[in-house]
């Protein structure tokens, strides 16, 4: 499950407005790998080692689509993530980087109900 906060939300958009379309991917890396990537919608090419997680509804007429590797899912899949943006230094490659913030993930334990619905 993944949720993005409002002011992630708002960050997101002032991003599609200026690149178009754009997508998040959670690595397993260190360093900035650890943190949420957001790239221009397909600059960022996922395969076979990648799974979408979900989507993010940011209220523009494309859902932001999410993936993850699959190596960190296995680790994560038990927890809801919320992206959020907060004051500093971003990572090199991702879009909000320019702008003096950078997207995290907080997360939390998944209910055993949210737990039981993802199949």
């Amino acid at each position: 499950m993944v949720d993005v906060t409002g002011e992630a939300a708002e960050m997101i958009r002032s991003l599609t407005e200026a690149h178009g379309p754009v997508m998040f991917h959670q690595s397993g890396g260190c360093c900035d790998g650890s943190a949420p990537m957001c790239y221009p919608d397909g600059d960022f090419l996922t395969g076979d080692a990648d799974i979408r997680i979900g989507d993010l509804d940011v209220g523009l007429e494309r859902a932001v689509p999410v993936w993850m590797s699959r190596s960190q899912y296995e680790y994560w899949r038990h927890t809801h993530l919320t992206i959020d943006v907060v004051k500093g230094r971003g990572a090199g490659f991702s879009l909000e980087a320019p702008h003096g913030v950078r997207f995290l993930i907080r997360s939390r334990i998944l209910t055993d109900d949210e737990y039981a619905a993802q199949g």
